[in-house]
């Protein structure tokens, strides 16, 4: 993934260049944008383009539209949003179809340096089947394509793979970042290096761990997903979380981590509540003090105090998945002091996408720490050692 042509390794004077990005922002009920960091994300290569004099064309999807074309799913807002952050007027080439004649007519005024802006790719449904006739209708817009949308990469859809076979291709700077900087960790990291993994669901991060076993040299676990595996070991856990059909293949884990001399810290206490509300009685017990009855929610602070030590110790940190129920004040503990831990360190620090990235944002920490993942799903799947599809794509240097 490292060889790719890059923006630099493009001819972009007076070129027309399709770009996809990841404009796939939160909206409220009224319309607005509450989010517009991935917008952000994609300006310094929008700028790039600019100044080389390209014209620039960009496409994105917006949600989930499930029967065509949705008012609430336009990206009307976006374009206007985008304008503001970067100073300069978008034409928004609006059409149900994505691509017509009308949107062809008006892409062929643009003037070098100019910004245009096409409807949700995912108003045409052929867009998530990757259909030949519409990435066909997308390369015919332009002369070159570049992939800035990482959170979209592990997908084969027209706007990224589709295109791609019909134009010269490209990875943006968002891209590149992404691939160098968790690349580099995972294939030279600065040692220790450990990951610290959570969320839910062990079923949700196999192929990350069973890749992540033959790379670090420690695998910190909380969440939900902790308690599968001490479950596994023979704890009580009460009622957590646990998935009782994955109770082998977390013995499994645990056994290869052993065998590789990898350390696999687990939760050695937790806090306890009757229900995941905010103000639900809750307490903090030792791992080995779970009755039937109880539920944990968080991880405890003798747990904390481990955790935050081996974290000391490292040079390299992988961190995807929460530690505990975050978004409730009193389940935040856990996660919120992971991530001030992570910004103390004097370390190679990178989020993963998804929660990880909305709760490094929510703890305040987000600028302190290397690298936030805009990817959720794609930041997983590279963990996990899988080729990205949306990169693999890309023409080679």
């Amino acid at each position: 993934m490292l060889n790719k042509k890059t923006l630099k390794d493009l001819n972009l004077d007076g070129k027309k260049v399709l770009v996809r990005v990841d404009f796939n922002v939160p909206m409220s009920s009224e319309g607005e944008i509450t989010d517009d960091t991935r917008i952000k994300a994609s300006l310094e290569t929008i700028k790039y383009l600019v100044d080389h004099n390209a014209k620039v064309i960009l496409m994105s999807h917006l949600g989930r539209p499930k029967n065509g074309p949705e008012k609430k799913f336009s990206l009307e807002p976006v374009a206007k949003k985008l304008s503001e952050l970067i100073g300069k007027d978008i034409k928004f080439l609006y059409s149900d179809k994505v691509v017509d004649e009308n949107v062809k007519k008006k892409w062929s005024e643009l003037q070098n340096g100019e910004i245009a802006l096409l409807e949700n790719t995912r108003f045409r449904s052929e867009e998530t089947k990757n259909g030949e006739e519409f990435s066909k209708e997308l390369a015919s817009l332009a002369d070159l394509y570049v992939n800035d949308a990482f959170g979209t990469s592990h997908r084969a859809h027209s706007s990224n793979v589709g295109v791609s076979k019909y134009l010269e291709s490209a990875i943006g700077f968002l891209v590149e970042k992404e691939i160098e900087v968790m690349g580099n960790a995972l294939e030279n990291p600065k040692r220790p290096f450990i990951a610290i993994l959570g969320g839910a669901k062990v079923s949700d991060k196999i192929g990350v761990i069973d890749n992540l076993i033959n790379k670090v040299d420690g695998i910190l676990v909380g969440g939900g997903m902790a308690w599968t595996f001490l479950k596994a070991e023979g704890y009580e856990v009460g009622k957590s979380l646990v998935e009782n059909d994955k109770l082998d293949l977390a013995k499994q884990l645990l056994q290869k981590a052993m065998e590789k001399g990898v350390k696999f810290f687990l939760p050695i206490d937790a806090i306890v509540a009757d229900e995941m509300t905010e103000d639900s009685p809750s307490k903090v017990i030792s791992i080995k003090e779970f009755t039937p009855e109880d539920s944990a929610f968080d991880i405890g602070p003798r747990t904390i105090d481990v955790f935050v030590e081996e974290i000391e110790k490292s040079k390299t940190i992988v961190w995807n998945g929460p530690m505990g129920v975050f978004e409730i004040e009193q389940f935040s503990k856990g996660t919120f002091d992971i991530a001030k831990a992570l910004s103390k360190v004097d370390a190679i620090t990178i989020i993963g996408g998804g929660d990880s990235a909305s709760a490094i944002e929510k703890s305040g920490y987000k600028d302190s720490v290397t690298h936030v993942s805009t990817g959720g799903g794609a930041s997983l799947e590279f963990l996990e050692g899988k080729e990205l599809p949306g990169i693999a794509a890309i023409s080679d240097k």
